[in-house]
């Protein structure tokens, strides 16, 4: 059995203000070009790991150009769902969104927790199932999202979710689990998204997690300058499983697709927030745990520039998007 993985497309119908280049074509050009690849591979199956959309309520008339996309490839889609393609982070929510809408037309299908995909072929039996983003994933235990049931009595699991996976520690407030701690999973093969820039492919006595990182770069971190996006070629046999990560041909430089002066006004804003954050880490009459409200109290203190103060109340809102290189952008 054959797949293709690919994650985090984040389309929208406008470009992020710190591209150089139209989002929407360079974009369309790389869906292109993985449809030919799928084709080209001969899979037996294609498989997302959420974030097909930047936002759920999509105009449709964007929706409709992807769809034609979508449509080239020979192989089906399946999908779970991302943070972004549901309303509230719930995934209860997917019948009325624009990912519902490509499902109900059996475009992508979106692959539910109760009901995982079962592929035969070769002799060789493999399920597929997936664990959509939600409000308490890596927050609980990683049982309940990281270690699949084998429901089919499967000779292989391959498990999607769209989570915060990531090889080292974030900082405090920041959900997340640590690829070494779920190597005990049931899985032969997890496939994760979410965090942008992703870790390639992790393997550890026979049993493999990967996240070749997003298909979109809508933001203007550092360290997306260097990243080019890749999908991962994943062929299974009785006696072997063989990964592959292939970048994008059509993939520019991120030199070329994201604007500097962005970057370089990112980094005076970057040593202005720093001051700021440093001054609430020294504050210790502070009784309460309302974040907003120590930011609020220590800018009239000290006099901070009102923009200043902004930002940082924007990045408690967004502080995940910004750590997993998500789509929100430094003014």
């Amino acid at each position: 059995m054959k797949f293709l993985y690919f994650t985090d497309t984040h389309i929208r119908g406008t470009t992020p203000k710190n591209r150089l280049d139209s989002f929407v074509d360079t974009l369309k050009m790389k869906l292109v070009e993985i449809m030919e690849i799928s084709n080209r591979e001969n899979v037996d199956v294609m498989l997302h790991g959420g974030d097909v959309f930047d936002r759920p309520d999509l105009s449709p008339n964007v929706v409709g150009q992807f769809a034609q996309i979508f449509r080239q490839a020979n192989a089906p889609i399946y999908a779970i769902s991302g943070n972004h393609d549901t309303y509230g982070h719930n995934p209860e929510t997917i019948s009325r969104t624009m990912l519902g809408l490509l499902h109900a037309f059996g475009i992508i299908t979106v692959i539910s927790p109760e009901e995982p995909l079962v592929i035969e072929k070769n002799d060789v039996k493999v399920q597929i199932s997936g664990q959509p983003y939600h409000y308490d994933i890596d927050q609980r235990d990683a049982k309940l999202d990281y270690y699949p049931e084998n429901q089919s009595g499967a000779d292989i699991l391959i498990h999607l979710v769209h989570s915060m996976l990531v090889e080292k520690a974030l900082p405090d407030g920041i959900p997340y689990t640590l690829i070494d701690h779920i190597w005990g999973t049931t899985a032969d093969i997890i496939l994760t998204g979410h965090f942008h820039g992703g870790f390639g492919i992790k393997e550890r006595n026979g049993k493999y997690i990967c996240n070749p990182g997003a298909i979109a770069r809508v933001n203007n971190h550092w360290s997306e300058m260097n990243r080019i996006p890749k999908v991962i070629i994943g062929t299974i046999s009785q006696d072997n499983i063989k990964l592959t990560e292939i970048p994008l041909t059509c993939a520019l430089k991120g030199e070329e697709v994201l604007d500097r002066s962005f970057l370089e006004k990112a980094v005076h804003q970057e040593e202005k927030l720093n001051s700021f954050i440093q001054q609430v880490k020294e504050q210790s009459d502070f009784q309460t745990v309302n974040m907003k409200q120590i930011i609020t109290q220590i800018a009239s203190m000290s006099n901070v520039d009102d923009k200043v103060k902004t930002e940082a109340l924007r990045r408690i809102e967004v502080i995940e998007e910004l750590w997993k290189g998500g789509d929100h952008e430094l003014d």
